[in-house]
This record gives structure tokens, sequence and C-alpha cells, in this order.
């Protein structure tokens, strides 16, 4: 079986799991980033020999949604952060925030680079949870930073050492959960030959045995 290195997930639909389950909102969030549900992603890719999982999980977009499920969204992760903390030193796992730092709540991010500092020396197994992350907005943050160096010229070299993702190889495969046959501007750059997979099911039921098949696929 031919295994993607770097596979990414768009967790789309916790909204609508919920809401299709009589639940309020936040529960298809907490159902989605419940430790375990992560924590069997994890192990399940690298079981299958995968070396980087991304999982997307507030974009630049979502600022738009309410402050209530905006905090709830940044305690879960928060509160996530800190578990993944032990599992990824003991099974030496590389952990990266992709995405802004300047607008997300000043906690969070002090518990994404504390998490980030704990694991940079790892190489076995490498998670990157993409927060606060718009393709658009990268490119765009890219582009000034290059501007403002004075450079008369922009190269794809350039480019490719200034974004989130350096030192981070191409996606191989993308998987949106829920149905949507859409990216929403993820990792345009790098994602340009990435195989695209798109299950029916929401992302709160979206399990180990799930992503299995969406390799198997590959």
């Amino acid at each position: 079986m031919k295994v993607p290195l770097h596979v990414c997930i768009i967790p789309d639909g916790n909204r609508r799991w919920a809401k299709e389950n009589g639940l309020v909102e936040s529960m298809g969030h907490i159902k989605s980033t419940n430790y375990e549900n992560i924590k069997s992603l994890i192990v399940k890719a690298k079981d299958l020999g995968v070396e980087y999982l991304t999982l997307w999980g507030f974009s630049t977009e979502n600022w738009d949604r309410g402050e209530g499920e905006k905090k709830i969204l940044f305690d879960i992760i928060g509160k996530l952060a800190g578990e993944l903390k032990k599992d990824a030193k003991e099974n030496k796992t590389r952990f990266r925030h992709i995405g802004r730092r300047d607008r997300l709540p000043k906690e969070l991010v002090e518990k994404l680079e504390n998490l980030e500092e704990e694991t940079k020396d790892f190489d076995e197994f490498n998670v990157q949870l993409c927060l606060d992350y718009g393709g658009r907005d990268e490119i765009l943050r890219v582009t000034n930073k290059l501007l403002k160096s004075g450079k008369d010229e922009i190269t794809e070299e350039d480019f490719v050492e200034n974004l989130d993702t350096v030192g981070i190889p191409e996606p191989d495969l993308i998987i949106r959960t829920s149905g949507e046959k859409r990216l929403s501007g993820f990792i345009p750059f790098k994602g340009v030959y990435s195989e695209l997979y798109f299950p029916e099911i929401y992302f709160p039921d979206f399990n180990a045995e799930e992503l299995e098949k969406a390799v198997k696929e590959f």
C-alpha cells in the first residue's frame, strides 16, 4: 500500500452533526476535539506510516462566529494542547502551530508555543495544528514580508522559505469531512498537487477506521 507522507484533515461538519443529533452546536466541537478521538487519529496515522498529520482547527474566516462559540473553541484547543504534551514527549512527536499568533488569546498562544518548544527536537512523527490560518492570509503575509525585506524580485524558493509550513513537506493527501467538495483556501501554495478525499461523514464521526480508509484510497 502506497502511504502518503503528509496527510491533512479539514474537520468540517461539527455544527451540523450537533444539530442532527439534537444537541447545541458547541457539542459538535467538544465531540470532535475529544482527546481520545484526536489521539486515535494520531496513533493510526503513525501506525500506517504517515509522518506528518495536519489538522485545521480554526480559520481566519471563523472570527465571524459568535463570541461564545469562539471562547468554547479556544478553551477546548487549549485543554487539548495540554493533553497532547504528555503523549508528544513520550512518543517523540513534534508539534507545530500553523497560522497567525497575533490575534489568538495570549494564554492559548503561550500553551501552543510551550508545546512547540518542548517537542522541537523530536522527528519520529509530526503533528501540525492550523489555528487562525487562511491560505489567502498566509500568501499576503509572506508577500508583504518579502517586499519589506527590500527584495527586487521574489523567487519560488523565497516564498517557500517564508510560508507558515516551512520545513514541512507538501501535503500528499487532503481530507475534508462532511461531503463538502472544496478546500476553502487550505494550504493553496503547497497543496497544488495534493490528492483530495471527501468522505460524507461529519468530523465528529471521522475515526481511525475512516482515516485508514482514506489512506488506502490514496
